[in-house]
């Protein structure tokens, strides 16, 4: 019977979601018509009991008219957790629509941290006006994490902890932890403190657990425990967790006084939010910028960058026009002529890619930077000569000019070299005078490998041929 039970279970579509993970078109007009309705009592049935990822999901899937009315008629059943996992402009539009009183419900019964991920991003008179609706000790909390710079461990770490002198046992730890209503709702490790609250080290709960009663919790503090700054960059927390392995990292501030605590879950966002940053910048697209953004946002976004592509290409047409008598006394010319340069911009990406990663992740620096510069040198070399073959033959063979093919092949060596140096070069210089390498890298790296492609194309086929 038990059996017959959980496969007729297994066999059941989810009602959420279909095949390809989309919420269902069905289940959509459901909780659509219930808001319409204002029938409260069915979407505490069928919404209220959604985990806040497919929360989020749900509300991203709504008309945005219906978002803050789905708020609105759940009141207190609405957790607000929902809203971290929607894009930014989704959750700050739905953030402005709501009446400050509703959202400051909603916030108190949060962590600091995700309190904060919702307010940080509103204008200051919205942000102003939520946290003017507070219990003090709960607006106090959010605004000294509100007060650290952003993208900081201050605006990551979230203020509930478990902090116990070191004079205590086991035993007064654990009657604590049982007798206190108001802990943090998952926690790994509490924080030994002195009466100034300066933080004397980790205890984790497994050493505690296992621990007899009278224990003092001095001889169980963590001699390698590991601390971070409230000022200190997320990347930078981010690399300590994948460095060291960590669940948990307290934070402090600059007279070491134990102020908040990241944990694992945390940190994965910021991960994600980072290598999404990197990957958008890579290709000239503005961090901010979501697929929920208005049309008009997204030029904004993204018309910089091909302002400066266009400036660039200019550079790379003033090139080929002054083999302009070269071309017409040779249309071959015109037709490789788009396979060098773009062999070279290829060949610049590849090498420009992995440099910023690298940069990114540290695991580029100076120690290291000769050494992968030779490295990249030797392999753009290497890949030039093999192109340069197949290239060749390729050219000779199609238009019946033996030493076109030399030419091409000539050029293909010099192209993917250079394309090598500058995809590593241009990434560490514009790291050593400050500027984001993900961010301005591609237009230097595109213009110096269409640039030196044209060139050394039209220039060592100009001399070879004498066309001038």
């Amino acid at each position: 019977m038990l059996d017959d039970k959980l496969a007729a279970t297994a066999e059941t579509p989810d009602p959420l979601r279909d095949e390809e993970g989309a919420i269902r078109r069905a289940y959509l007009d459901r909780v659509a018509a219930a808001i319409e309705a204002g029938d409260r009592d069915t979407l505490l049935r069928i919404v209220g009991e959604l985990h806040e990822a497919d929360a989020g999901d749900l509300i991203e899937a709504l008309d945005p008219a219906l978002r803050p009315r789905l708020v609105e008629l759940m009141g207190s059943a609405f957790d607000f957790t929902a809203l971290t996992e929607v894009d930014d402009a989704i959750r700050e539009d739905i953030l402005d629509r709501l009446a400050p009183s509703t959202v400051a419900a909603g916030v108190r019964e949060l962590d600091t941290d995700n309190a904060v991920y919702l307010l940080e991003g509103l204008p200051q008179d919205k942000q102003a006006a939520i946290l003017g609706e507070l219990p003090p000790r709960v607006r106090t909390a959010l605004e000294r994490s509100l007060f650290y710079p952003e993208d900081s461990a201050g605006r990551r770490m979230q203020t509930e902890f478990i902090a116990v002198p070191q004079f205590w046992t086991v035993g007064d730890a654990i009657d604590y932890m049982r007798e206190t209503p108001d802990l943090p709702d998952r926690f790994y490790e509490i924080y030994v403190v002195d009466p100034a609250y300066r933080l004397l080290g980790t205890v984790a709960l497994d050493r505690l657990l296992r621990a007899k009663r009278p224990v003092p919790i001095a001889d169980l503090i963590d001699d390698e425990h590991r601390r971070v700054r409230a000022t200190e960059d997320q990347e930078e927390v981010a690399r300590m967790f994948e460095r060291y392995d960590l669940v948990a990292l307290p934070v402090v501030d600059d007279a070491d006084r134990l102020v908040g605590v990241i944990t694992v879950d945390d940190v994965v966002d910021v991960i994600s939010e980072e290598a999404d940053e990197d990957l958008k910048a890579l290709g000239g697209i503005q961090a901010e910028e979501e697929l929920s953004d208005s049309v008009w946002d997204t030029v904004r976004s993204r018309f910089p960058w091909l302002f400066v592509n266009m400036l660039t290409a200019f550079l790379a047409s003033f090139v080929i026009r002054q083999f302009e008598t070269s071309l017409e006394k040779m249309v071959a010319l015109a037709v490789l002529m788009p396979i060098v340069a773009s062999m070279g911009g290829n060949a610049g990406t590849q090498t420009m890619t992995v440099a910023v990663r690298a940069l990114a992740t540290r695991q580029l620096g100076r120690g290291n930077a000769w050494r992968v510069i030779r490295r990249e040198l030797f392999v753009g070399v290497m890949n030039g000569l093999g192109f340069a073959v197949i290239m060749g033959v390729l050219a000779a063979a199609w238009f019946q000019v033996t030493d076109l093919g030399l030419v091409i092949g000539l050029a293909a060596i010099t192209v993917l070299t250079a394309a090598a140096l500058g995809g590593i070069l241009i990434p560490l210089l514009l790291e050593r005078i400050g500027v984001d390498p993900a961010v301005s890298s591609g237009p230097f790296v595109t213009t110096v490998t269409d640039v030196v492609g044209f060139f050394s194309f039209l220039g060592i086929a100009t001399l070879w041929f004498g066309l001038r």
